[in-house]
């Protein structure tokens, strides 16, 4: 059979194969060494295969290998080499390579802006949490593991007590104990026993007591550790995965699933960025993603557009410093339209500001004069200021009860992030330009198109692997096999090089 002629010239695979080809694979021969067992097939062809495989949306490495044998585009994408099994794509797709399939897919991105496809006037950036492989019940929560510290902590303090011990109680201070222990044991020739029916000596007790506390506390001490500061929870069986709400909810109760939070970066319909971040939340999330795509693109976006999740005043401050545009949407935007938001007539919101005076005037006429400023550090090293404005008496206000809600006839005060008022205004302003306006459309249609492709027609709702290193593998041959579907897509619709699609005005 003719593979040639089997398959039609304005095919996927041919378009894929053309374009890989065209990669460096210099580091990706690097890191899968030929030292032992050899593998049936180059690694450049094995890449070639899995990029594919996802790009039909195969993801199981045994239908990978059914498909190699069975299917003409996949044979034809072979090259004659023999077919490699299940067990040589799993392996290839394990850690080893993380760094050379990051590589590869930053190399067709910047091919593709070599091509004229992509640019960096303008990203589109979404997140979304896919399920890890991890199991969903061994989990460790953060609250649970610090009262359960505490407890063999008063332990401790009460053993200290007894042995005579002052001062703080220490794992240090606990080792020497145990280890003094066991010392004084083996001199006095105390023989330990196990088992059923045999009575353990009282120093054997008090010893297995005090190693007992000690593995315990080193236990919980190695949890928290593994969780850091930002996380509340991880899964034994991938301790890089938090637990979090998910959208897909097999049980229907709101149950949390391990998983991560993946972030993606969009660019004329193609992605130009991914990451996975064990936060639950977005806003946390943008500032290191932004610094990763400057990394890796060697230049920085000059326009940023995210939805309501990631504003925040570190986001703000970030992009401000880097001379970047915000184009966010704030959290409150569709909200303030309503009727039952402009009622709350105690909101800075619904408030009229004086700047001659830097006073507000609430619903009643009276003035909340501005009383003092105060600035602070957060940990992200910005300094932020606030301002306090605080009315001088509210008594006899007919407005009091739905205006105020301090007790003891207080006076209304008002509390003002200065910085996140004025950097959320300008936002708000550039989002409601014209500019503004056809960015946030673009954003629908090409950020959450992407992930709709991805997760709703290509099924990639969970991760097949595990571990912060294996999972950036397999995204990283996701949306390299997205991105060569999207351009075999527009080349044949003739939409090449084009970045925004038009707003119809009514």
């Amino acid at each position: 059979m003719d593979m040639e002629i089997t398959i039609p010239q304005d095919d996927p695979v041919r378009l894929a194969s053309a374009q890989l080809e065209e990669l460096d694979y210099r580091e990706l021969y690097r890191a899968y060494s030929f030292t032992g067992r050899k593998s049936a097939a180059e690694p450049r062809i094995i890449f070639e295969v899995l990029v594919y495989g996802y790009m039909c949306g195969i993801y199981s490495t045994r239908k990978l290998e059914e498909a190699c044998r069975k299917r003409v585009d996949f044979m034809w994408l072979l090259q004659g080499e023999p077919v490699p099994d299940y067990s040589t794509f799993a392996r290839f797709r394990s850690g080893r390579t993380k760094e050379a399939s990051e590589g590869l897919f930053y190399q067709f991105v910047r091919r593709l802006e070599e091509l004229g496809e992509t640019e960096h006037d303008e990203v589109f950036i979404d997140g979304t949490k896919l399920e890890s492989r991890a199991n969903r019940y061994t989990f460790v929560w953060r609250k649970t593991t610090e009262k359960q510290l505490a407890k063999v902590r008063e332990a401790v303090r009460r053993e200290f007590g007894r042995h005579g011990i002052s001062g703080n109680v220490t794992l240090k201070k606990l080792r020497g104990l145990v280890e003094l222990k066991r010392v004084s044991c083996e001199k006095a020739g105390i023989l330990f026993v196990h088992g059923t029916g045999r009575r353990k000596p009282p120093e054997q007790r008090a010893y297995e007591k005090l190693k007992n506390l000690l593995e315990k506390w080193e236990d919980y001490e190695k949890k928290l550790f593994v969780m850091g500061n930002n996380r509340n929870s991880y899964a034994k069986t991938d301790p890089d995965a938090t637990f979090m709400h998910m959208k897909e909810d097999h049980m229907r109760n709101g149950q949390l699933k391990p998983g991560y939070n993946v972030q993606i970066a969009v660019n004329s319909e193609y992605i130009t960025g991914v990451a996975a971040f064990p936060n639950r939340t977005d806003s946390g999330t943008l500032h290191p993603f932004l610094r990763r795509l400057e990394q890796r693109h060697g230049k920085r976006y000059r326009d940023v557009v995210t939805d309501a999740g990631y504003e925040s005043l570190d986001n703000y401050l970030y992009l401000e410093e880097n001379g970047q545009t915000s184009f966010i949407k704030p959290i409150n935007y569709e909200t303030q339209k309503t009727r039952s938001f402009k009622k709350q007539i105690g909101r800075r919101e619904n408030m009229q500001y004086d700047e001659r005076e830097d006073c507000y005037v609430c619903a009643a006429g009276r003035k909340l004069a501005f009383r003092r400023e105060s600035t602070q550090r957060n940990r992200q090293g910005y300094f932020l200021t606030t301002a306090y404005y605080r009315c001088e008496d509210c008594t006899g206000c007919p407005c009091r009860e739905t205006c105020c809600k301090a007790k003891d006839n207080a006076p209304k005060e008002l509390t003002v992030k200065t910085d996140l008022l004025r950097l959320g205004g300008l936002s708000r302003q550039n989002i409601e330009t014209e500019r503004g306006i056809t960015l946030r459309v673009n954003r629908s249609i090409q950020v959450e198109g992407a992930f709709g492709v991805l997760k709703n027609d290509r099924k990639f709702k969970r991760f097949l692997t595990r571990g912060r290193t294996n999972i950036s593998t397999e995204l990283s041959l996701l949306c390299l096999g997205y991105n060569l579907n999207k351009l075999w897509a527009k080349c044949n619709a003739g939409r090449l090089q084009t970045h925004l699609f038009r707003v119809q005005k009514e």
